[in-house]
This record gives structure tokens, C-alpha cells and sequence, in this order.
């Protein structure tokens, strides 16, 4: 009898993809929780607030009624109409039909973006802090991840001048994540226009325009890419979705618009893949893009007052953390420099942000994400959806265990 095993033949590009940091420091908090440690875990990108119930209604009618079959593999009717609209209200950009998908979460189209149009020796650009899951999908794709790392005092957006000197013969793509994960960072019409007038010197290069916290804006005003340049819009793949901005985040549901080619090629790969998205979540995705909204001024009301008051409490902790108030998004993303070689009270020193973070996780019993998972290091990422009562515990716990490090 053969003793040989197929265990561990896996391919080149899945062996040399990291899982997600987010995740796994997610599942280190759960992990300790359920070890009866009295865990605070601000390292989950999602909101504390339930998804509003007109949204869950049309859901579960929608189960009443029997829409439990196969859709279209691109979504229902209903819902790319509700996406045409939204496009057209909200961003002023007119897709036809034939440019616009719905699939399992915003995450499910970048990736296979990513994969319908890279080749070995392609390059594409990401500006640093950046969601963790852009370079991980761009090594799967057989590409490589061009890292361009903003600086603090810009609010960590990209200077036309260092995307001038990152683009070669073999980039792409460019990656516009506005607002931003981890740094809550918001780019203006204005200097959308600046990074537009450069991509119009090469026509065969594409913008992600990753905007799935549209509508977590505390400071400014949100616009979109191909908004700040409608003539490149058939150079921009505009990427969104309900999860962050209606509290949707398992409901799976994300949806784009871009050039027919593009998305004729996103159909084809989803049709042999997952096929349509859940027929329950594009129902209730419909009624979150045409159904009031009023509740969303009420979130952002108190999402900003846990953000301020996060930065209040943190601060007591200069210049351990160093931290800017970010006008979008729902996270603190604190410069940690000064942490680096100091010793906890069980002497062990403090060689990088993924030491601090573990330290706090251990010490303080609060859950972070080290910068370094987002390619800008050391820094911590800090989420502040969480009930107001949590987060102030949470923040002092950080402020003590912090004061400790000798």
C-alpha cells in the first residue's frame, strides 16, 4: 500500500500569500475571551450598529416570497438598478447595464480584477497604509505590489510627485482607497484631479477607486474618482458596497461600475466561481441604496464623538502614541515610534508594533492591529465603533499598560 500523501502540495502563490492580520488578531481576541480574559477588541473593521430594520425587513420578505433561486450572475434587475441610480445621484457617473456588477462583498471584485488582468512582471501601485488585502491579491494574481508609504503630516495620502516616480512600463493598476483603511485618509476633488492628470498620460493604466466608506465622512466631502475625472471613466473600476455604510458587513454584498470589458471579464470569472451573490442580500441591498437614510447622520454623530474621545484619552499617552484626528472612516491609525525598545514590566522589550500590539493584548486585554500589517510601520490601528462605555475602558486600559513600559 502507497504511504505517499497529497498534504502540503499547495500551489507556489497560495504558499507565498500571509493571512490577514486583521483576521488573525481578531481570532487571538476571541481566543482569549473564550479563555475568560475580559477582552475589548478594537481590531474588527465593522460597526457596532445594527443593520436598520427596514433593511432587514425587505430581507426577510424576500425569504417570504420565495427570491431564494439563482439570479443573473451579475444580480437582479432590481439591483442594478438600485446601483445605476446610486451611481447617478450620489457620484453623478452614468453606467449602462452592461457596466455593472454585483457580487459577494467589494472584496470578491477587487480580487477578481485583479486576476482577469494581471500577468507575471505586472505592477501594480498601493499607497501605504493600505488594506491589508491588496498585496496578498496582487501576489495571488501573479503580480507585484509597488508600495508608495505616505507620510503623517500629509494625512497620509499620495503626492502626485511620488506616483510620477513609481509608475513604469508595467503598472496597471493604481489603488485609491478614499476614505481609507487604516488611516481614515480623504482625498479632495482637487487632488483627485492632481493624481488624474497624470494617469491621462497613460491610457493603458486603470484606477481602483476602492470607496467603500463613502458615507463615513466627519470633515470634508467624499468624491470619487472617476466624479473628480469623468473623462477617465473608462480607465476606473469605482468599487463600493453595503457593508460598512449600512452595517452589512456579513450580508456579503458589494457592487462596482467600469469600462464593459472590465466587467464582462469580472461575469466570466464569477460565473465559474461563486456564481451570483446571495438573492436575500441583493434584496435587502436594494432597499439600502433606495430606502431612507436618514439614520446615517445619527451614526456619524456618535461614531465622531467616540473618535474624539478616543484622541482625548490617547493622548494622555504622548509620545508613546502620537496621533491625528482622521476625517473619515471609523479608525485611529497611532504613530507608536516611541514604544520601540522599551521593556514591559515582564522585561521584554518592545522591538515593533507587532510587539506592542501583542503586549496590549496580553497586558491590557484590548485588541489592536500593528501598523505593519498595512505596509507602514510601527503604527497601531485603533477602531473606535464600538459602545461608548468599551471604548473609554479600552482607551484607558491602553493608556495604563502604555505608562508601564519602562
Amino acid at each position: 500500500m502507497s504511504t505517499k500523501s497529497a498534504e502540503g502540495r499547495l500551489s507556489r502563490r497560495l504558499s507565498a500569500m500571509r493571512p490577514s492580520a486583521t483576521g488573525a488578531m481578531s481570532e487571538a481576541a476571541r481566543a482569549r475571551s473564550a479563555a475568560g480574559h475580559p477582552i475589548i477588541n478594537l481590531s474588527e473593521g465593522e460597526l457596532d450598529f445594527d443593520t436598520p430594520w427596514n433593511i432587514q425587513y425587505s430581507a426577510i420578505r424576500a425569504i417570504v416570497e420565495g427570491e431564494t433561486r439563482y439570479t443573473d450572475v451579475v444580480g437582479t434587475r432590481a439591483l442594478l438598478t438600485a446601483i445605476k441610480a446610486k451611481f447617478a445621484r450620489d457620484n453623478n457617473l452614468d453606467y449602462e447595464w452592461s457596466q455593472l456588477i454585483a457580487s459577494t462583498g467589494a472584496k470578491q471584485i477587487i480580487f477578481n480584477a485583479f486576476l482577469a488582468t494581471l500577468e507575471e512582471g505586472d505592477e501594480v501601485i498601493l499607497t501605504a497604509p493600505y488594506w491589508v488585502s491588496y498585496p496578498e491579491m496582487v501576489r495571488l494574481a501573479g503580480a507585484t505590489a509597488i508600495t508608495i508609504v505616505t507620510r503623517r503630516e500629509d494625512g497620509f495620502k499620495l503626492r502626485p510627485a511620488d506616483l510620477i516616480r513609481a509608475i513604469t512600463p508595467r503598472t496597471r493598476w493604481i489603488v485609491l482607497n478614499s476614505p481609507g483603511n487604516p488611516s481614515g485618509a480623504l482625498y479632495s476633488s482637487d487632488e483627485l484631479r492632481s493624481i488624474a492628470d497624470i494617469v491621462r498620460e497613460h491610457p493603458n493604466l486603470m484606477v481602483l477607486s476602492d470607496d467603500i466608506y463613502e458615507e463615513i465622512v466627519f470633515e470634508g466631502n467624499f468624491c470619487s474618482f472617476a466624479q473628480a475625472a469623468p473623462d477617465l471613466i473608462g480607465q476606473t473600476l469605482t468599487v463600493n458596497g453595503v457593508s460598512k455604510s449600512f452595517a452589512m458587513t456579513g450580508w456579503r454584498l458589494g457592487y462596482a461600475g467600469g469600462p464593459q470589458w472590465l466587467i464582462s471579464a469580472l461575469a466570466k470569472l464569477q460565473s465559474q466561481s461563486t456564481s451570483n451573490p446571495s438573492s436575500i442580500s441583493q434584496a435587502a441591498a436594494v432597499e439600502a441604496l433606495e430606502g431612507p437614510k436618514d439614520f446615517l447622520d445619527q451614526w456619524r454623530d456618535r461614531l465622531r464623538v467616540r473618535r474624539d474621545r478616543c484622541i482625548e484619552i490617547l493622548k494622555s499617552a504622548y509620545p508613546i502614541l502620537k496621533l491625528e484626528k482622521p476625517p473619515a472612516a471609523f479608525y485611529l491609525y497611532a504613530d507608536c515610534t516611541d514604544a520601540i525598545g522599551r521593556r514591559t514590566p515582564g522585561n521584554l522589550v518592545i522591538t515593533d508594533d507587532v510587539d506592542l500590539a501583542h503586549y496590549l493584548l496580553e497586558f491590557a486585554n484590548v485588541a489592536t492591529v500593528p501598523g505593519s500589517a498595512f505596509g507602514m510601520a510601527p503604527f497601531l490601528r485603533i477602531a473606535f465603533a464600538l459602545s461608548d462605555d468599551l471604548l473609554d475602558e479600552a482607551c484607558h486600559r491602553v493608556v495604563e499598560a502604555l505608562r508601564k513600559l519602562e
